[in-house]
C-alpha cells in the first residue's frame, strides 16, 4: 500500500471592514477565518505539491496588489487526495 498522496491548498482571505471595527486579519501562523456573508473574500490562490512551494507563492502574491494590503492572511490548508470529506453531510438552518 502506498502512502497517501498530499497536496497544499493555499488560500487568502480578504476581510471586509466591520462597522465600526475595521477589518479584522489573522493572527497567528496557521490562523484561518471568513465570514463570506459579511463581505469576506475566500481566494484559493493554487494548489502545489509541498508546503514549501506554496509558501513560495505566498511571497510572490505578496507584492501584487490587495494581496500586499492583507499580507498576513494567507492559509496553507494540507489534503489528501481522493480522501472523501463531509462523509456525513450537513444541515441547514
Amino acid at each position: 500500500m502506498t502512502a497517501p498522496h498530499k497536496v497544499y491548498l493555499l488560500w487568502h482571505v480578504h476581510h471586509y471592514p466591520q462597522e465600526g471595527e475595521g477589518a479584522g486579519h489573522f493572527v497567528e501562523p496557521d490562523d484561518f477565518w471568513a465570514d463570506e456573508q459579511a463581505g469576506d473574500d475566500v481566494k484559493l490562490l493554487g494548489t502545489y505539491s509541498t508546503r514549501e512551494a506554496a509558501r513560495d507563492r505566498i511571497e510572490r502574491a505578496r507584492l501584487l496588489p490587495g494581496f500586499r494590503e492583507e499580507p498576513t492572511c494567507f492559509y496553507v490548508e494540507e489534503s489528501v487526495v481522493d480522501q472523501d470529506e463531509w462523509i456525513e453531510g450537513y444541515v441547514t438552518d
